[in-house]
């Protein structure tokens, strides 16, 4: 375990360096310059020129890499070009918390739902609540969630006025972003626990336990469901990192004071730091995120040897 733990250690920092070094050579390679306003006008030459000493971009290409190296292991990635006030860390320690909520809720929401609508449509295969699963997963699959979250918006805070939109204050601030996030990856889950326990319910094994007399709860939910639960732990990390990225568009529509806000507006300001620290910092946690999911698969399943 301790070696593939190193192992797995070291493959992280390469990726992590790997998606850093990208960022750089991207960013730079896009023509134009930060400190341009909003008109497209650049502002005083000499202006420009103390700004970019200031921000070390008045630098050669390989002395800038190495600034944002360093910036990267002391996770001090600097001033923002936009908010020269606060640095990136302080964008990011009040937006990643908000992110972090709104994601995990959602992570939470769509495990919960996928796995009880997928166990549901295998017991009942074949009948209407099968049918009906079926056409619910096709259908958050098929929906974007940014169209989902404009029909929420307009149905339940619009038209109903039955819930709150535009800010992150509570409970009920939550439950429509929640839902635009969590169709897609609930019917992803729903999908493959169905087709997984259909296949699970046939084995030998289960036959045996119903033989056994055991009761067709413990089946499912001892026998049955753990062994169903590999393909969703497989995809768990891919869909963790489309419900963190998908976030940075739902948090726009919803007005959520997440990272979403501030990863947008650096993007159309081209503000380097924040653009580079974020994507640096969410591909750490990211990688690390997949780190752990392949530790779960490994304990689910005790045939996978971790070497």
């Amino acid at each position: 375990m301790a070696k593939y733990i190193l192992k797995r250690f070291l493959e992280m920092l390469l990726t992590i360096w790997v998606i850093a070094t990208l960022t750089f050579v991207l960013m730079h390679a896009i023509p134009g310059s930060p400190f341009n306003t909003s008109n497209g006008k650049s502002i005083n030459a000499v202006a420009i020129k103390n700004l970019e000493a200031h921000y070390h971009l008045d630098q050669p290409l390989p002395v800038q890499y190495l600034i944002y190296l360093k910036s990267i292991i002391t996770f001090n990635y600097g001033p923002s070009i936009r908010q020269p006030t606060q640095t990136v860390n302080d964008l990011i320690g009040q937006g990643f918390p908000v992110s972090f909520e709104l994601g995990m809720w959602t992570l939470i929401v769509a495990i919960i739902s996928g796995i009880a609508l997928g166990v549901i449509a295998a017991l009942k295969h074949n009948g209407i609540i099968d049918y009906l699963a079926i056409t619910i997963a096709v259908l958050g699959i098929s929906i974007p969630n940014f169209v989902l979250a404009t029909l929420l918006i307009q149905e339940f805070a619009v038209n109903l006025e039955w819930l709150p939109v535009g800010t992150w204050q509570g409970v009920s601030y939550m439950v429509l972003p929640v839902i635009a996030l969590a169709t897609g990856p609930m019917a992803i889950i729903a999908r493959l626990i169905r087709s997984s326990m259909l296949e699970v319910l046939n084995q030998d094994y289960i036959r045996v336990a119903e033989a056994k007399g055991l009761s067709p709860v413990l089946i499912v939910f001892k026998h049955a469901l753990r062994n169903a639960l590999l393909p969703v732990v497989t995809v768990v990390g891919t869909l963790a990192a489309g419900i963190l990225t998908g976030t940075f568009v739902i948090e726009k529509i919803f007005a959520i004071p997440g990272m979403g806000k501030y990863f947008v507006d650096s993007i159309n300001s081209r503000d380097y730091p924040v653009i580079m620290g974020t994507t640096v910092f969410y591909s750490t946690v990211l990688i690390i995120l997949l780190f752990f999911v392949d530790i779960i698969y490994g304990w689910l399943d005790p045939r996978i040897k971790l070497h």
